[in-house]
């Protein structure tokens, strides 16, 4: 739980007391390889706080190809936000990349510490911001960028991953093939 009072801390601060508070929200879970958070058709009851692995997020079209909309690593946080700020059956899939562990938070339970500590109403605020403009700058950068801008700008946000994820998820995180990636690798080498 230290994990989870720096990254709190990195917005606000918060006394002993406030933090222990702050912790009785959360329940801490640890996820193998291949283990799902979300599954599309599932309810999401959760948010999730990576503290440990890599996790992709993804939707399925109907002919079952797979389009990643984020990969997400320690200290980020993830769910189908649709289905669970409005309660609705979840459309995206998060699967665990690496063994993992997340802490997981209810939307009562953050509805709640909001109105509790104004303070986390404000940190909450800030992360879904945050979350909101990379989302913008990603679709932005798919829609204007070259491949090996795109390549590049991943490697540079992401120097972490790029040695975690399979290069195929990658590929298909940039919106190129696998043979356009491995050209890509190779002159960026």
């Amino acid at each position: 739980m230290e994990k989870l009072r720096q990254h709190i801390e990195e917005v606000i601060a918060v006394t002993d007391e406030e933090f222990e508070h702050i912790k009785t929200f959360f329940t801490p879970r640890r996820v193998k390889k291949h283990q799902y958070l979300i599954q599309d058709g599932d309810q999401a009851n959760f948010e999730y706080l990576i503290m440990a692995g890599i996790f992709r997020m993804f939707y399925l079209d109907d002919d079952g190809k797979e389009h990643i909309v984020q990969f997400a690593g320690e200290n980020w946080w993830m769910s189908d936000y649709q289905a669970y700020f409005y309660q609705k059956q979840a459309r995206l899939n998060i699967v665990c990349m690496e063994d993992g562990e997340v802490l997981c938070m209810k939307l009562q339970g953050r509805e709640t510490l909001s109105a509790d500590l104004h303070k986390m109403e404000h940190f909450f605020r800030v992360k879904l911001t945050r979350g909101y403009v990379a989302q913008q700058q990603r679709i932005i950068s798919l829609l204007s960028s070259t491949p090996q801008q795109r390549y590049e700008e991943f490697n540079h946000l992401y120097p972490h991953m790029t040695q975690k994820i399979p290069k195929k998820y990658i590929a298909e995180y940039l919106g190129v093939s696998r043979e356009t990636l491995s050209r890509l690798y190779s002159t960026h080498k």
